[in-house]
């Protein structure tokens, strides 16, 4: 049977258009063609502005916008999904790409479940030039619990967020739920995931497809590289928005799943940036995450917090004798 819904891919880009042409391509030569492909850009120049002008000119389903002032990566998508006329939308970054019957065998699984919001399938990894890395899209796939034995409808549609088995893009949903769900701006570096939680939790199906149907590319020209080892990391975002988030206690061991991926690596956040107290609490109040002090990643950790704080208290020091000696010189410049 065809299948002719009418699909919208969101497409955020900014300053990239090397890269977005691979990821345009890929959506273009879909063997779904019912589609239109929603450009924001949020790029200072005009460069991807010209290149689509001259390289895909008499391509009616590209619709291009250019945002001045730039909207930032949270509001760009949002953007995107408010202009989105399709009943479908997918979303699918610069630097990423479709597989050539992604669209396809996504829609496919509403035939196969058709009480289903939500569908998404499997990712290649590929190093920054787009090569695919087949032992890399394996360990991947296999970390975030995409596999044939999570084939189909997940039980607890909330759990496929909250465990990170949602992919950041490359999924395929119901138009009017994801714009109900919109993009946070408040989780600027993790909003990939607060919407993936957002959405899975209000889902009335969520379908997995043991199949790849996108591609996602490891760049070291985006946010959550460029702040990763810092405390606005999206990590660190995450975190707080797992800890905070109101779920039903059937989804409280999958909190607690995800809380163990996520623990160690915020204590090193903390130890990182000099938060060494931060540390150490987050570690000591949840030693499952580290198999309560059978992981030798907890020993390194506590290293890692020891000498955070006797950098802290060195600096400390050093700032306390640098005012000691300017409070004795203004005391000498007032003696008569």
């Amino acid at each position: 049977m065809t299948i002719t819904t009418r699909v919208s891919i969101c497409l955020p880009t900014c300053n990239r258009p090397d890269l977005l042409i691979r990821c345009l391509d890929s959506c273009l030569a879909q063997t779904h063609e019912n589609v239109e492909i929603l450009i924001g850009d949020d790029s200072p120049d005009t460069r991807t502005e010209r290149l689509i002008a001259a390289r895909y000119a008499h391509e009616t389903r590209i619709v291009y916008r250019r945002n001045v002032p730039a909207l930032g990566q949270a509001r760009n998508v949002a953007s995107l999904f408010a202009r989105a006329s399709g009943e479908k939308i997918l979303l699918i970054h610069d630097d990423d790409y479709l597989s050539e019957t992604g669209i396809e065998c996504l829609l496919a699984q509403w035939t196969r479940y058709p009480g289903i919001d939500v569908a998404f399938g499997k990712q290649y990894e590929a190093d920054p030039h787009g090569e695919i890395d087949l032992a890399a899209s394996r360990r991947m796939n296999q970390a975030f619990h995409r596999g044939p034995a999570a084939q189909g409808v997940q039980r607890l549609a909330g759990r496929t967020g909250i465990v990170q088995m949602f992919p950041n893009n490359g999924w395929l949903a119901d138009a009017a739920l994801v714009k109900s769900i919109g993009y946070d701006e408040r989780y600027a570096v993790c909003c990939d995931f607060v919407f993936g939680v957002r959405l899975c939790l209000a889902a009335r199906g969520v379908c997995f497809v043991d199949e790849y149907v996108s591609c996602y590319r490891k760049s070291a020209v985006s946010v959550s590289q460029a702040t990763r080892q810092t405390p606005s990391a999206a990590s660190m975002a995450a975190w707080h928005f797992l800890k905070e988030l109101a779920l039903p206690l059937e989804l409280e061991p999958a909190r607690r799943q995800a809380l163990r991926r996520l623990v160690p690596i915020v204590v090193s956040l903390h130890a990182r940036n000099s938060q060494a107290r931060a540390g150490l609490t987050l570690a000591l109040s949840h030693l499952y995450a580290y198999r309560f002090g059978l992981s030798l990643r907890l020993y390194y950790h506590l290293l890692m917090i020891g000498k955070s704080a006797r950098l802290a208290r060195k600096r400390s020091l050093v700032g306390r004798r640098d005012d000691d000696e300017s409070i004795v010189e203004v005391t000498r410049t007032r003696v008569p």
